[in-house]
C-alpha cells in the first residue's frame, strides 16, 4: 500500500525527470498516468497538498490547470523523492 509521502515522493519525482521547474509546466491531468489504477484518486489529493505546502505552483490556463515545481524547496522535494525511492528498493 503506497503512503502519502510516498505518492507526492513519485509526483515529484517525476516532475523533476521532466525537467518541471519554475516556467516549464505540466497539465495536472498527466500526474496520475504511470500509477496503479486504484490510487490515480489520491494522486490529486496529493497534489492539492503539494500544492499547499508551496511546493508546486500552479498556472490557470484556457484549457486546464498546469503545474510546475518550486526550484525553492528543494530539500523538502528531495525528502519526498528519497521517500519514494526507498520504497522501489
Amino acid at each position: 500500500m503506497w503512503t502519502d509521502e510516498e505518492i507526492k515522493g513519485k509526483i515529484l519525482h517525476k516532475l523533476t525527470r521532466l525537467g518541471k521547474f519554475g516556467h516549464s509546466h505540466t497539465s495536472i491531468d498527466n500526474l496520475p498516468k504511470g500509477f496503479p489504477q486504484e490510487i490515480r484518486g489520491r494522486v490529486k489529493d496529493m497534489s492539492k497538498e503539494l500544492k499547499k505546502e508551496g511546493i508546486l505552483f500552479s498556472k490557470p490556463t484556457s484549457y486546464g490547470e498546469e503545474i510546475s515545481i518550486n526550484p525553492q524547496m528543494k530539500e523538502k522535494i528531495m525528502n519526498y523523492i528519497n521517500k519514494f525511492l526507498e520504497k522501489d528498493s
